[in-house]
Parts: structure tokens; C-alpha cells; sequence
């Protein structure tokens, strides 16, 4: 069984900075294409950022210059770094990874964490 735990949500004033981890545990896996992923109260779940299993990187264009995502595949964690953050990028952030069991792929989502950005 794998699991998927974001963390690093928080409070945080216009212009400051933090960092969400996700991390997938288990056995017997490996993971490809991981994406960030965020819905404010009444909108639709949007990408932010994704991260391929070789490092290719794709950003929304609202966060491009302000966001990082990167990945430890030693241990199996995705980060995104978010920084000058604006009130706008209030919402609960989701990872989705998509995870390699045997010779099937399969989608994973997180619990999500909440952002929010405030003074």
C-alpha cells in the first residue's frame, strides 16, 4: 500500500515563503510524474507545478518565477517552494503522483494541506 503525506501548509503574510513536502511511503513502488495541485473555496482544482521522474518541470503561468518544485527520489518525496507568496495563492494544496506498482501505474492523491496567506 502506498500513501501520500503533504506538509508544510500554514499561515503566512503577502510576500513570505513556504515549503510543501510530499512524501510517499510504502514498499515495492517507484514514482513518475508528480504534480502540486490547489482548490480555493469555490474554484476547481488547478495544476500548479508538475515534476517528471527526470526532473522536468512545468509551472502555472500565475506562479512561474514565485514557485519551485523539485524531487528526492532517494526518498521519495516532491517539494514545492513557494515564495512572495500573494493572497491569491490561498487555497488547500494537493500532491498526485503517479506511482509504478509491478508493471501497472497508478494515481495518488494526498489529504491535502492548507495555504493560507494573509496579513
Amino acid at each position: 500500500q502506498v500513501q501520500l503525506v503533504e506538509s508544510g501548509g500554514g499561515l503566512v503574510q503577502p510576500g513570505g515563503s513556504l515549503r510543501l513536502s510530499c512524501a510517499a511511503s510504502g514498499s515495492g513502488f517507484s514514482i513518475n510524474d508528480v504534480g502540486w495541485y490547489r482548490q480555493a473555496p469555490g474554484k476547481q482544482r488547478e495544476l500548479v507545478a508538475s515534476i517528471t521522474s527526470v526532473g522536468i518541470t512545468n509551472y502555472a503561468d500565475s506562479v512561474k518565477g514565485r514557485f519551485t518544485i523539485s524531487r528526492d527520489n532517494a526518498k521519495n518525496t516532491v517539494y514545492l517552494q513557494m515564495n512572495s507568496l500573494e493572497p491569491e495563492d490561498t487555497a488547500v494544496y494537493y500532491c498526485n503522483a503517479m506511482v509504478v506498482i509491478g508493471v501497472f501505474q497508478y494515481s495518488y492523491w494526498g489529504q491535502g494541506t492548507q495555504v493560507t496567506v494573509s496579513s
